[in-house]
């Protein structure tokens, strides 16, 4: 009987020690399907990139706590520290006194347009938007992908062919049904979201994606607030440039066929 006892204590321990040394990292995301999704009743999808972090830390004994969030107030989140990290933002030196970028990106991500199907129209740099009504989301930055398209964005003198639509979770599908109506003319994104948009709404007939795209591509890193522990921190960053570098090739082409998406170059 003490012999069970003795051992009823010494698992009793044991588990709670590994309580006390589970790790928990704090996510924040937006809306940005197919990378980042946040769940609904009908389906616990969270994005390529979410499964991809997800994969990564849990691998190391981590377990994950999301925050489903609009961009801005991820950004804030993780600046004040409530959040450990956000998985993707693009590159900025504003952005460096509140957040660490990790070395390896998440993606670089090739741009496309999305308008109506046999319009005639292409991208040929920013003299062929002029007279286009374009959509576009507040505060959204294209500068890192084409810096003259989006100070025609920011120019006042264009502002009634600029509509900025808001919102938290729908605004890419409600900008391609604007498109549909004929109340805007293009829209610019990275290309794997605008494959996923076309294939949820199933509007190939009235829609088509076209490129070129913007100049460049816009690559994005995972950010970590500068409120985490210093050591903690490069830990956290090692994971996931090490694990990022293990994702590539055949694992980041399955995670991308669970979504229906693929790359084009």
């Amino acid at each position: 009987m003490l012999g069970v006892l003795s051992l009823m204590f010494i698992l009793a321990a044991t588990g709670m020690a590994n309580m006390a040394q589970a790790k928990t990292l704090k996510v924040c995301y937006d809306q940005w399907a197919p990378m980042t999704i946040f769940p609904t009743a009908s389906s616990s999808d969270r994005g390529v990139v979410i499964d991809m972090v997800q994969q990564i830390y849990s691998a190391k004994g981590y377990q994950l706590e999301y925050f489903e969030v609009p961009l801005a107030r991820g950004l804030d989140m993780v600046a004040e520290g409530l959040c450990d990290m956000l998985p993707e933002y693009l590159l900025s030196k504003n952005a460096e006194n509140a957040f660490e970028y990790a070395s390896e990106a998440t993606f670089a991500y090739t741009s496309a347009f999305v308008i109506r199907r046999n319009d005639p129209w292409r991208y040929n740099g920013i003299q062929s938007i002029t007279g286009k009504r374009i959509a576009t989301g507040p505060g959204w930055d294209y500068s890192s992908m084409s810096v003259e398209y989006q100070h025609y964005i920011d120019d006042p003198q264009n502002s009634n062919f600029v509509e900025v639509i808001a919102g938290d979770a729908d605004v890419v599908d409600r900008i391609f049904r604007m498109i549909k109506e004929n109340r805007v003319d293009i829209y610019a994104d990275n290309e794997l979201v605008l494959q996923h948009v076309l294939n949820q709404l199933k509007l190939d007939d009235e829609l088509e994606i076209v490129r070129p795209g913007l100049e460049k591509k816009l690559v994005e890193f995972p950010i970590f607030s500068k409120k985490i522990p210093s050591a903690k921190r490069q830990e956290l960053i090692k994971i996931w440039d090490e694990g990022r570098v293990e994702m590539q090739g055949r694992p980041e082409k399955i995670l991308l066929n669970k979504y229906q998406v693929t790359f084009t170059d």
